[in-house]
């Protein structure tokens, strides 16, 4: 009878339980939103669409800031050590596939999550990676905080595409978020100018 690498508790042979599998995916689903908030705890950021301000944590001379965070707790890093379980996962499960190139944080931790199933019931190291991946997670909330922020609905994009008809997806951003790009149709929105518009061309019934 194989237990769960993590409680040590029975997991009907697999390497994970079933409450640690579900952790895991959760955690997986949350790390590009919370990295994405530690990018804008540890540099400056806007507070509105005009008005610049400190950031909490932002380093200056008298700064208390231990800048070896900036260093061990930042998207790249996590992007490095995901992407470095996504190769092992794809090697052991397709051994004849050649490593994937790196596809960014996001675009790994949903891989990742998609193949969870097979980690959790196939995959010697499920336990490794689940401890890993938890240990991404702790370091980010020890700056962002916990909960961490979650995106805030501004409304929806007022991008023309291609087809000449407005785009229309939900635009969403970080507390103190100041540049994003819509999922949908990929226009940025930057300037004062894009959320002004923004704001002026949302649907009558938006609300």
């Amino acid at each position: 009878m194989t237990i769960c690498e993590l409680c040590g508790g029975e997991s009907s042979g697999w390497y994970l339980c079933a409450r640690h599998t579900v952790r895991l995916a959760k955690q997986l689903a949350d790390l590009p939103t919370l990295y994405a908030e530690v990018g804008e705890c540890l540099v400056p950021r806007r507070a509105s669409w005009g008005e610049i301000i400190a950031t909490k944590g932002a380093a200056s001379p008298q700064s208390p800031l231990n800048e070896d965070v900036l260093d061990t707790v930042n998207t790249a890093r996590a992007a490095e050590v995901v992407h470095l379980w996504r190769v092992d996962v794809q090697r052991e499960r397709w051994p004849r596939h050649g490593a994937p190139p790196p596809g960014g944080l996001a675009a790994d931790c949903r891989w990742l999550g998609m193949e969870l199933e097979w980690i959790a019931s196939n995959y010697p190291a499920a336990g490794d990676l689940a401890s890993e991946v938890h240990e991404l997670e702790k370091q980010a909330r020890s700056i962002v905080g916990d909960p961490a922020p979650r995106p805030q609905r501004l409304g929806t994009c007022i991008a023309i595409t291609a087809e000449g008809v407005v785009c229309g997806a939900a635009i969403t951003r970080l507390p103190g978020q100041t540049r994003l790009q819509c999922r949908w149709c990929r226009y940025v929105y930057e300037t004062g100018l894009d959320w002004a518009r923004l704001q002026e061309f949302q649907p009558q019934d938006a609300a």
